[in-house]
Parts: C-alpha cells; sequence; structure tokens
C-alpha cells in the first residue's frame, strides 16, 4: 500500500451532512461534498492486510484493497476499472448498501474501519465527471434473445451481463419507470432517480430494451415469451410485504410501507397522483403516524413522514433494543446485529422496542389509535408484561415489517416452477428453475436480502444463462470457474 501508515495517521471520515433543519425541507440527498484530499487519506487507511477479510463481507468480491490504494495514489481510473469489474453499479451500493464489508474490515477489530462504502460513491462519480464512463455495446451479436422480467438490481445487473455477452436482452417493467425498488421503495432523500436514469442512458444506448408498464403473465403469456425468446430470466424481487392480522387491520389508515413510499417517489417524478385512477392517496401531513417495523424500509418512512410534516412521530419494533456495540455471540467479522440508527432517525422520531400491537381502533371506518403492550423474551416465546397496556393516537400507521416471498401466482405458475419451503422460486446449482430455460436471480429465489446480494445474483445467473446458451461462458463470476453454483 501507498501509506503503510496511514491507519495510524488518518481517522475515519465520512461525508458531512446537510442539517436536519434544511434536509427536511425537501427530498434531495442529505449529504455534502468531500474534498480529493480528505478521500486520498480515507484510502490510505486500509492496512495491506495479510487476509482482506472486507472481500468476505462483500457478496460481490469487491477487490476492495486495490481500488483503496488506486485511489490514494490518484489512479482514479484504474480504481473505476477495478471497481467495475466486480460491481455493475457502484452509484447504487455507495448510496445504498449496509456495508456488510466494513464490519469485515480488519481494522475494524480495535479501531473504526475503512469507510469502503464512501470510497466506492466517490470512486464513480469522479469516473461520471471525468466522462470515463460511456456506452460499451458488444462488437459481436449471438442474435440470442433474452427476456428478463423485473427491473430492480438484480435485473437490471443480469440484463447488462448478458448484453456484454451479446445477447440481445429485453428488461421488462410492469411499473411506468424502470427501477425497481430502487425506483420506487427508496426515497430521493437517499438516492435521487436520476442516478438511476443516468446509469439507463448508458445501458440503452449498449442495446438493452427497456418496456416499461408490461405486466408479464398478463399483458404478455409465456406463449410469447417462449416465441420470441431463447431464455427468461425472472427478477421480480419479493413483493408480498409481511402484515400485521391484528384486529382492526381493516381500518382506513392502515397501510403497507410499499403503498405508501411509492407515492412520494412519484409526487417527485412530477406525477399527478390525483389522475390515478383508484388510488387511495397517502400522506402523514398533520397526522399522528406510527410505523410499525424497525428495519430500512420503516426508516425510510420515518423520514418521508418527517418531510409531510406529520404531527407526531413513533417507530415500533417488537424486539428489544439491540446492543449498542458489537455483541459477543457475534465477533468479528460477522455481521452484527446492534443498534443502528438512520439518518431519518436523527431528523425526528421516537422509538419504542419490545412493544407489540394489539388492535387498531377507530370510528366510521377510520383509524384513530393503536393499542398495544410491551413484551419481554423468553427464547423464541413472547411474554405480555402486565400493566403495560397503551393506547397511542394515530390516524396512519405504516406497516414496514418486511416481505414474504415474490409473487408467483402469474409468469411463474404459467411455466409451472416449483416454490421452496418459504415460497421463493426454487432453482438448481445453475439458476434455472424446474422449468428448462426459465432462471431466477435475485429476492425472488434467495428471499429478502440487501441490494449487493441482488448485483450479485443478477451477475452469477447472468453467467448461468450465458453457459445454457453457448456452451460456455467468459462473463466473469466470483469463483472464477465454469463450475456450477453450489
Amino acid at each position: 500500500m501507498g501509506k503503510i501508515t496511514g491507519f495510524l495517521d488518518f481517522e475515519r471520515e465520512i461525508q458531512k451532512k446537510r442539517s436536519v433543519e434544511d434536509r427536511i425541507q425537501d427530498y434531495e440527498e442529505i449529504y455534502l461534498p468531500i474534498t480529493e484530499k480528505k478521500m486520498q487519506e480515507q484510502g490510505a487507511r486500509c492496512m495491506d492486510c495479510g487476509v482482506p477479510f472486507c472481500h468476505t463481507g462483500c457478496p460481490l468480491g469487491n477487490i476492495i484493497p486495490d481500488f483503496n490504494d488506486q485511489m490514494y495514489r490518484g489512479k482514479w481510473r484504474q480504481a473505476l476499472k477495478t471497481l467495475h469489474s466486480t460491481n455493475n453499479f457502484p452509484e447504487f451500493t455507495g448510496r445504498l448498501c449496509p456495508a456488510p464489508c466494513e464490519e469485515a474490515c480488519v481494522l475494524g477489530i480495535n479501531e473504526p474501519p475503512v469507510t469502503i462504502e464512501l470510497i466506492e460513491k466517490q470512486i464513480i462519480e469522479r469516473g461520471f465527471e471525468e466522462g470515463w464512463i460511456h456506452p460499451n455495446p458488444p462488437e459481436n451479436r449471438t442474435e440470442k434473445k433474452i427476456a428478463v422480467i423485473g427491473s430492480g438490481p438484480a435485473g437490471m445487473a443480469c440484463a447488462a451481463q448478458l448484453n456484454r455477452a451479446g445477447h440481445l436482452v429485453t428488461l421488462f417493467e410492469r411499473a411506468d419507470r424502470i427501477g425497481g425498488l430502487l425506483r420506487y421503495g427508496i426515497p430521493d432523500f437517499k438516492m435521487e432517480k436520476w442516478v438511476i436514469d443516468r446509469r439507463l442512458k448508458v445501458m440503452e444506448a449498449e442495446g438493452i430494451i427497456f418496456k416499461t408498464s408490461v405486466n408479464v403473465g398478463v399483458d404478455i403469456t409465456k406463449k410469447d415469451l417462449e416465441e420470441e425468446f431463447d431464455a427468461v430470466v425472472f427478477s421480480g424481487g419479493s413483493t408480498i410485504p409481511r402484515d400485521l392480522p391484528a384486529e382492526g387491520r381493516e381500518l382506513d389508515g392502515v397501510e403497507f410501507a410499499m403503498d405508501f413510499l411509492p407515492q412520494q417517489n412519484k409526487r417527485n417524478a412530477g406525477d399527478d397522483l390525483s389522475k390515478i385512477k383508484g388510488l387511495n392517496e397517502l400522506h402523514a401531513k398533520d397526522k399522528n403516524v406510527i410505523v410499525i417495523g424497525g428495519g430500512d424500509t420503516g426508516s425510510d418512512c420515518v423520514g418521508t413522514s418527517i418531510r409531510h410534516g406529520c404531527k407526531s412521530l413513533h417507530n415500533f419494533e417488537l424486539f428489544p433494543m439491540p446492543p449498542v456495540g458489537r455483541p459477543e455471540s457475534q465477533p468479528w467479522p460477522f455481521w452484527p446485529m446492534k443498534l443502528r440508527n438512520s439518518t431519518s432517525h436523527e431528523e425526528g422520531c421516537d422509538r419504542e422496542f419490545a412493544v407489540m400491537t394489539k388492535r387498531f381502533v377507530g370510528e366510521k371506518g377510520k383509524l384513530s389509535g393503536i393499542e398495544t403492550v410491551n413484551i419481554e423474551m423468553d427464547g423464541r416465546d413472547i411474554k405480555e408484561i402486565e400493566g403495560t397496556e397503551k393506547t397511542w393516537p394515530c390516524e396512519l400507521a405504516i406497516l414496514a415489517l418486511g416481505f414474504l416471498a415474490p409473487e408467483t401466482d402469474s409468469i411463474v405458475a404459467q411455466y409451472g416452477c416449483e416454490l421452496d419451503g418459504h415460497g421463493n422460486v426454487q432453482i438448481d446449482r445453475n439458476w434455472m428453475s424446474s422449468a428448462d430455460g426459465f432462471f431466477a436471480a435475485g429476492d425472488c429465489q434467495r428471499g429478502q436480502s440487501l441490494i449487493v446480494w441482488a448485483i450479485s445474483d443478477g451477475r452469477e445467473c447472468a453467467r448461468a444463462v450465458d453457459t445454457y446458451l453457448m456452451g460456455h461462458s467468459e462473463l466473469p463470476s466470483k469463483e472464477g470457474t465454469d463450475l456450477p453454483r453450489v
């Protein structure tokens, strides 16, 4: 490494944020620019470990020490090449990934880890600023046609890799814009949507065909796909939300997070929601809001509700508050279940742990409150604590409880794909479902997971599809071999 003592000379430093008072007035990204000198200092903190455990934390297998050092030395273009060799979309992961690589950083054993996620973001943004990222269509075409269904990170990555191999790729999306969860699940204050559109322009210029507002399985059937395409990849995500079957669930005002969040993204895109037929428009302004679910989606609902101008805001989590630091039962380099405060939580939210929702109450069909009780855990058993019953005023309850499985009653059913015990599409060692030529990638076969896993799955699935069609593949793989997936 260029700066052997960098981890001793420099402290961890990330981008400063706009003040809470400023950023809750809009939906723009919240971070302020950081200087090149500061970023090179952060790259210098990489320790030149004998065994870089950050690799074990990164599902993509990013070559982290190399691009850290290249950036430190000012070799930004080489760093971009290194980063792009394993990650199609560093601009997404550099903003949205929870950075398991940083939890596995060797420096993180007893010091703050290297700012790997921020370094990724700065490298890719430098690449776009300098004009180093431009369309690079394949020199030769195989004339093989592939349909990729679902345009989230798994579908986008799979389409990009298959196009790189020279195949003719059509990416289908049932929503009106490409991007899947990136487009309609992630608030703009975490990632503005021009970031997606900028990448889509490159992909389109490279030859990928985008078709939006197409519900595959309804607008296009199995017969249509078989007549036009040589292979199909299903990357529809895990989209069935986990419900809360409590008394009063049917009241107006008890809503799913993924009905609430996309509406604001559409408003930010300039859509007039009043013109969408049958839409139940949701807004938190002047309401007592309770977000049920303490994960990332719940946090996104918190930040959005604050920007709406809610009257009060609470975030309920069923489980007890996790420890502030790494628990002894989850030693380095494993991902620790510890307390994490998001930027949305910083903006003003009362977090309530070990709280169970008993029932929703209301009048004339509209929600007016939530009755809860505190609980304690006895192993996996939940025990209610007597005397802790409470009623909270609430006109908008947002359920952010995660997702159960993909929707498999349409094109997946038409192909007769077998499902696993969780309702996900069952795939074999080569990413293929039980239907010949029908592959699956991302959350639809893995279950609800991280964006970095979705991109990884899309890349690995693309290699498998390429091998299926051509007998071999030169697309990169984490394993670096033609061996089937284990």
